[in-house]
């Protein structure tokens, strides 16, 4: 979409499509974090009633959680945000859009300590702020140089590779270490396909609009079914072992993390970027990431189901 006007932030520029990009993620981020809670109530529910042991969720309590009206009303939300998301999408570059979701963290984090009446300590506050101000320097470095270009079928067969490799590689590890993992392991296998499925579905929906169905989107659109799957059941299964704000961190800083990773590398979008905009985005989404494991570290709900673990 070209840009209708220009705004001038010092020596940037920020077009209008990216200022209406922006908000409409921002309020996407709302959604989501609503919808984490909600999904997260509702697999507890159906956790407290389940006869068998382990961590992962079978058929039978996927078959209850459908019939869980906080986890439907969750569901309907993240849909909501999905679709703002999308929208979003449409107005702004990857690089820019994606790692706005972290504001998710924040709501999510005042949400579950007011339900669940759990204090926020000092630890868990820092390692929030590090989350989200990684997150805010990236896309203020990104946004007012990244480029929304158009996805070609040559940079698509590479990202379909990736994603394939990627499927693989996090199946295997499942299959392997599943009795044996922590929600964290959850979460950063979800945030990475998640990362995938916003780049698939930004190319469906271009590909369709321009008429341009042919294989190569019918493999897209089956890489996007996949990934949107496989992070879905991770998510859920992170709720079971997890608090929903530790889930939101993950996926508001993996999924953007990986995201951008494919429009920077794959798809170009940070070309126009002058040469200190590389190591700012290595070091803000360094920052981001270890915020997200000092979460999981100190989240008074993980430390009183490890201590429970320990006994």
């Amino acid at each position: 979409m070209p840009p209708l006007l220009d705004l001038r932030l010092g020596d940037h520029v920020l077009n209008t499509a990216q200022a209406v990009g922006i908000p409409i993620a921002l309020v996407g981020a709302v959604f989501l974090s609503f919808g984490a809670q909600f999904q997260s109530r509702g697999v507890k529910q159906v956790e407290a009633r389940r006869v068998s042991a382990g961590t992962e969720l079978g058929r039978s309590e996927i078959g209850r959680l459908i019939r869980t009206r906080s986890w439907l009303f969750g569901t309907l939300s993240l849909g909501l945000a999905i679709v703002l998301q999308l929208t979003s999408l449409r107005f702004a570059a990857l690089i820019v859009v994606q790692p706005i979701g972290a504001i998710a963290l924040v709501v999510s984090a005042i949400l579950n300590a007011r339900l669940n009446h759990v204090r926020v300590s000092r630890k868990v506050i820092r390692a929030i702020v590090l989350c989200v101000g990684g997150v805010g320097v990236f896309v203020s470095v990104a946004a007012p140089s990244a480029t929304d270009s158009a996805i070609s079928d040559d940079d698509l067969r590479t990202i379909l590779l990736l994603l394939l490799a990627v499927l693989i590689l996090i199946g295997t590890l499942y299959a392997i270490f599943r009795s044996r993992m922590t929600p964290i392991a959850y979460v950063v296998g979800a945030g990475i396909l998640y990362g995938f499925v916003a780049t698939m579905a930004k190319t469906v929906i271009n590909r369709l609009i321009q008429g341009q169905f042919d294989w190569l989107t019918l493999l897209c659109g089956v890489g996007l079914a996949a990934a949107g799957l496989g992070g879905f059941y991770l998510v859920q299964t992170a709720y079971a072992v997890g608090p929903p704000d530790l889930v939101i961190a993950g996926l508001t800083v993996v999924d953007p993390m990986v995201a951008v990773g494919i429009g920077i590398i794959v798809l170009g979008e940070a070309q126009n970027a002058p040469l200190w905009a590389i190591p700012a985005f290595l070091v803000s989404g360094a920052v981001a990431v270890f915020g997200v494991f000092q979460l999981s570290r100190h989240h008074p709900e993980v430390a009183a189901r490890e201590a429970e673990r320990a006994r």
